[in-house]
């Protein structure tokens, strides 16, 4: 499968996301949707995504949505990531990390993530976040 057209590599990089990206995003802001073309180092000996890429994916999505939905872009710490599994992904399947903000909060900010495959979510991600301050846009994550 090939990128889809509307989407670009991701605005930002890190020692973490070079390793299992790239990663690929559309939109912005709570429109932001992050993509991933499962390849095989992504995957398990039984030849699916792990369980860890999918949920680095789903806290990235949902810290990148948060954070960049406010100007300046907030500073967020992940203090409860939960994942529910629901299907698989294989090499070669596109995967898109779609987030619901639920609560932007001065100290705490809530959201869900929706990763899918082929429109069929395969994860459901729930976060918690600490707000720590403010983000310096030119960063590395």
């Amino acid at each position: 499968m090939d990128i889809p057209a509307e989407f670009r590599p991701l605005f930002r990089r890190s020692p973490v996301l070079d390793l299992i990206g790239p990663l690929y995003s559309r939109g912005e802001g709570t429109g932001l949707v992050i993509g991933l073309l499962a390849e095989a180092k992504h995957c398990n000996a039984r030849g699916t995504v792990h369980g860890g890429i999918l949920a680095t994916l789903a806290d990235v999505a949902l810290g990148y949505t948060m954070a960049f939905s406010s100007t300046p872009p907030a500073s967020l710490i992940t203090a409860n990531l939960t994942l529910d599994f629901a299907g698989t992904a294989k090499i070669g399947d596109w995967l898109e990390a779609h987030v619901d903000v639920q609560r932007r909060g001065s100290r705490l900010s809530f959201a869900n993530c929706y990763i899918t495959v082929n429109e069929q979510r395969i994860v459901r991600a729930s976060a918690v976040f600490l707000v720590a301050g403010q983000l310096d846009a030119n960063a590395s994550a």
